[in-house]
């Protein structure tokens, strides 16, 4: 760890610059960037953010560990801060004094996230922290952090034991003479994961043991890192009376732990509460509670436990749409090219396979619209069956695809696709309830789950439901075929709304989802709906990048540096670019953007744009139906929400750039100070 932490990166007295742990994470990044270990401070601030978003970091002990992988960190890197006060991080018993900034490449090596691991475990070390408590200087608490320096143990046969103790060998001798044997020991298997696989994974395995320890219980822990992991012995988990899952990623290989006496949590309450999981699975040993060959974890899907239904049905659909994604941009690219190269008839072209010819530039353009009619023609099976499998995991797949399927054959559409998905997972979710003779339980998932699933799903779609639902598809369709005026110009401004809500959240991606979904067959008006929602979410980052132009000091060093990135991701159509600048100031950023994407949605609309790509920003504009009018509404819209966030950016009392201004003026008046000159300005 001597490369990872040094001097520089400890501050220890951290609460004079920060208040709040996303202070305190630029603070301490702010260190990183200055040595070269960070080369875009806010897009690693960002990627902090986002983990942070996934659930909080703050660990019981006054401890806050913000950490994530990113592309913008060159080497693994620790930084450290310590707060008088305390910073919230979102620990259950308070503010944390000890802040830990772990920050990993996205391609780092497994030597070095073992050591950062190595790091997480000591955390749990309660000598550890209360000699970084003690630490005086930041070159002490470095060296303590690196393991140059030991924490001040005390030597266990020489330490005072308190009134009245046994020494542990005197245990052992007295257990040793008891006539009776020793008990068989509870035996438990453990797996802790958690999404970057660096901090809680380890944590949370350090404190099962300990606590196991405590209670007299042997306990196996496979940790499932972002070094790698190691696969428990299989006797080791045949021999087990009990399985802990601590996790929020799904555990790799589950099946290996089926039929025995099961607590499925996050990993954070592995950290938290490791004895109360360990009572809980053997108390569920002791009712012969098991799990089926086939296990459902809430974790495992996409909707925690703990999740309302509404958080559980945005995530189950997310789920869906992000798998779909993929198909949408590739199927949709390679249909508007096979448009732009053979013309507007080449979906009239016979099938490639039969009439290829080589130096035909009409073949050649039929062959791209046929892959791309391909790829496009998975996009609804592939949404019914992520969706599926973000309720019920592996068991959802094939009767979402089924369903998926169906959905095209009777032209359910895109909703067709989401009902599927949602029927098939409930089902699936319906069959894992109920209880398996044990003689069964092997055929479960590959045989016994996909037939019932299949067939039930399958009826439902094709007799009780699919007919209502193509029936709904087609008037939706019908109605966006006659949109005008102003109901026309009203949807682009919902459109435009959504997109640029929340920068890529998943209120824009349910309007892209919505507007790609027309797509499939596609009409003048669904087209029309996907120019509207592609012309918005260019809007954000390219007038972030305008305004950073035009009133740079309304904007800190590193937002101007980000501004000149947003250029090139707003053109793309990656409304993501414009994050850095809502993440630092949500207030004024959001509506701004939400102001500027209504104008140019309800533009897009009223001029009448069409589009038949998904994706590609201005370099698909020769695919634009009325480009040159399009181009007006997206700068219109750039203008509005660049006026508008630099209406509101001014009217704050001091503007960023002053406070860096500031800053430097400070730094130099303090350095000439310390070289024994006079202040600029000083009377003589």
């Amino acid at each position: 760890m001597t490369d990872m932490i040094t001097a520089d990166l400890v501050d220890l007295e951290l609460d004079l610059s920060a208040e709040t742990k996303e202070a305190a994470a630029r603070s301490l990044a702010e260190r990183m960037a200055a040595l070269g270990r960070v080369t875009d401070l806010e897009g690693f601030l960002a990627d902090v953010a986002a983990r942070e978003a996934q659930m909080p970091t703050g660990l019981d002990g006054g401890i806050g560990i913000p950490h994530c992988r990113s592309a913008h960190v060159t080497e693994p890197t620790l930084a450290f801060g310590r707060s008088a006060r305390g910073i919230d991080f979102g620990a259950p018993d308070g503010p944390a004094d000890l802040i830990f900034l772990i920050a990993a490449p996205a391609g780092a090596d497994d030597a070095h996230l073992t050591i950062l691991s190595s790091l997480a475990r000591q955390l749990m070390d309660t000598e550890f922290t209360d000699a970084l408590r003690g630490a005086g200087d930041a070159e002490t608490a470095a060296a303590l952090i690196r393991g140059d320096a030991a924490p001040g143990r005390g030597d266990a046969a020489t330490d005072p034991q308190p009134e009245g103790a046994v020494p542990p060998a005197a245990v052992s001798e007295t257990a040793a003479e008891g006539s009776e044997p020793a008990a068989e020991p509870f035996r438990i298997v453990a797996v802790t994961s958690c999404p970057t696989g660096i901090a809680h994974t380890y944590m949370a395995a350090e404190a099962l043991e300990a606590a196991a320890r405590e209670a007299g219980v042997e306990l196996t822990v496979e940790t499932q890192g972002s070094a790698g992991f190691t696969r428990l012995d299989p006797a080791v988990i045949a021999a087990a009376d009990g399985v802990i899952f601590a996790h929020d990623v799904p555990v790799r290989d589950k099946p290996r732990f089926a039929g025995k006496p099961t607590v499925d949590v996050a990993v954070k309450a592995g950290v938290n509460r490791p004895a109360e999981l360990i009572a809980e699975v053997r108390e569920k040993a002791a009712r012969g509670e098991t799990t089926s060959d086939a296990p459902t974890a809430p974790v495992d899907k996409a909707g925690d436990s703990e999740d309302g239904y509404g958080t559980k049905l945005r995530k189950w659909l997310m789920s869906g749409v992000s798998y779909m994604v993929p198909f949408v941009a590739a199927g949709g690219l390679l249909i508007a090219l096979g448009f732009a190269i053979g013309g507007w008839k080449i979906d009239k072209a016979p099938s490639v396979a039969e009439h290829f010819i080589w130096t035909d530039h009409t073949s050649w353009a039929a062959l791209l619209f046929q892959i791309g009619g391909l790829a496009f023609a998975f996009l609804v099976p592939v949404l019914a069956g992520y969706i599926a499998y973000g309720m019920a995991d592996r068991p959802g797949l094939v009767p979402g695809f089924v369903g998926g399927s169906v959905a095209v054959t009777i032209n359910a559409g895109f909703l067709g696709g989401l009902a599927a998905g949602l029927i098939a997972g409930a089902v699936v979710m319906g069959i894992q309830r109920i209880r398996i003779p044990a003689v069964l339980r092997g055929i479960m998932p590959v045989v016994v789950i996909p037939l019932i699933s299949s067939a039930v799903v399958g009826f439902l779609m094709f007799l009780v439901v699919g007919k209502p639902i193509a029936s709904l598809q087609s008037a939706l369709t019908d109605w966006l075929e006659g949109l005008s005026g102003a109901n026309a110009v009203i949807l682009g401004v919902i459109i435009g709304l959504m997109m640029c809500f929340d920068l890529g959240g998943p209120l824009n991606k349910v309007a892209y989802a919505f507007a790609v979904g027309g797509l499939a067959h596609p009409t003048d008006g669904s087209l029309k709906v996907m120019a509207a929602a592609m012309a918005a979410g260019m809007v954000p980052p390219l007038a972030m990048a305008l305004a950073t132009t035009v009133r740079g000091k309304l904007f800190t060093k590193a937002e101007r540096e980000n501004g000149k990135a947003a250029w090139f991701l707003g053109a793309s159509f990656i409304t993501e670019g414009a994050i850095p600048f809502a993440a630092a100031d949500p207030l004024r950023v959001i509506p701004a953007s939400m102001a500027g994407g209504a104008v140019t949605g309800a533009l897009s609309m009223a001029f009448g744009c069409t589009l038949r790509a998904p994706h590609g920003g201005v370099f698909v504009v020769p695919l634009i139906g009325r480009p040159l009018l399009y181009l007006v509404a997206i700068a219109a819209g750039v203008c509005v929400t660049t006026a508008v966030v630099v209406l509101l950016k001014g009217a704050r009392k001091t503007t960023p750039a002053a406070a860096d201004d500031a800053t430097a003026d400070d730094a130099t008046a303090t350095a000439k100070d310390d070289a024994g000159q006079v202040p600029a300005g000083a009377a003589l």
